[in-house]
């Protein structure tokens, strides 16, 4: 097997800001694994929040990881993932892509797409929401209205006009509401804003508190009206026991739980736990996508409108329709790149 790593320079559509910063340029990697005639891709994506797993330190580990990924025979992605999770323990975001793309691979190389040989059919799928990043509340009216008609807006809060953003964007549109505080409110903020947010029409709050404000989830999860899913407090299978009691639901990263492998497991782990489960994206192409797609009928909720929010997409995969998932008639997960 072969392995190619590319540099890929994703120019956002609008400079995407949330309570931890803000990205204009998303520079992820293009994974390839050439076996068999076949090529599987993936995307190991970078997050100004994680300033360890940049292209640069996920780059070198993947070199340092090169011998072993190469060695033998590919048989599934499962057995790759294992003999390279020792080796990339300490950058999850970089054994993602591999393991994204041993999974496409191994879908082509089969002959059926991921989601066919997981034994899943692709009934009641849940619909993706579109994300609007945090501007002027005119700015984010403005970001609304250019992608009318989507069942569900996820918007990222964490400012002093948080409510007053809710009530203006609900004059324009009658679409369920998530919102996405990243870890900027207090416990009192939250318990507070709960009430008319979810008479405005907001479906949950996704992690309000700081990742590790375990006490203050409490008060939270016994108190608050509106349900709560936990995100950067639930980032790796050992955070999924953790997350139970505290809050309603888990939404997992590819990128973060180190790939489709371990993701799959602590979909199991929720689910026996009661758990609601949501896969999220970060920002990147139809690639990383794609892999997202092959979930979908194990999800309540989604968020993979990351090739959305790119100004222009590198590859074709599972697509959108104002929210909805388009599969392609392509096995593995459905990717093919673009030509430029």
């Amino acid at each position: 097997m072969k392995l190619v790593i590319r540099d890929l320079h994703l120019p956002m559509r609008h400079p995407f800001t949330i309570a931890l910063g803000t990205t204009t340029v998303q520079h992820n990697l293009l994974i390839e694994l050439h076996e068999g005639g076949q090529v599987g891709y993936g995307e190991c994506a970078s997050s100004h929040a994680w300033h360890k797993f940049t292209p640069e330190s996920m780059r070198a580990d993947l070199e340092a990881a090169r011998a072993l990924i190469e060695q033998g025979p590919f048989t599934t992605a499962e057995a790759l993932w294992h003999k390279l999770a020792p080796a990339l323990a300490d950058n999850p975001f970089a054994l993602c892509g591999v393991d994204q793309a041993a999974h496409d691979l191994w879908g082509k190389l089969e002959g059926a797409p991921v989601w066919k040989l997981w034994g899943l059919t692709l009934e009641n799928l849940p619909v993706s929401d579109y994300t609007i990043g945090i501007d002027p509340i005119e700015k984010m009216v403005s970001k609304m209205k250019e992608f009318d008609g989507w069942p569900i807006y996820k918007i990222k809060l964490g400012t002093d006009d948080d409510l007053a953003i809710v009530r203006e964007l609900r004059k324009h549109t009658d679409a369920v509401f998530r919102i996405d505080a990243n870890t900027a409110w207090t416990v009192e903020q939250t318990l507070a804003n709960a009430p008319e947010m979810k008479a405005l029409g907001v479906e949950f709050f996704e992690q309000p508190l700081p990742r590790d404000d375990w006490d203050g989830m409490l008060r939270v999860r016994a108190e608050c009206v509106l349900p709560v899913i936990a995100d950067e407090s639930c980032q790796t299978e050992k955070d999924v026991a953790r997350c139970a009691g505290y809050y309603d639901g888990i939404n997992i990263k590819l990128s973060k739980a180190g790939g489709m492998t371990p993701a799959r497991r602590m979909i199991r782990e929720a689910r026996e736990l009661g758990l609601q489960v949501m896969i999220g994206c970060m920002s990147e192409s139809s690639v990383g996508i794609s892999a997202i797609g092959q979930f979908l009928p194990l999800l309540d909720h989604v968020d993979m409108d990351g090739a959305v929010l790119i100004a222009k997409d590198i590859a074709s995969g599972v697509r959108l329709d104002r929210g909805r998932p388009v599969f392609p008639d392509v096995n593995g997960n459905g990717v093919l790149l673009l030509e430029d």
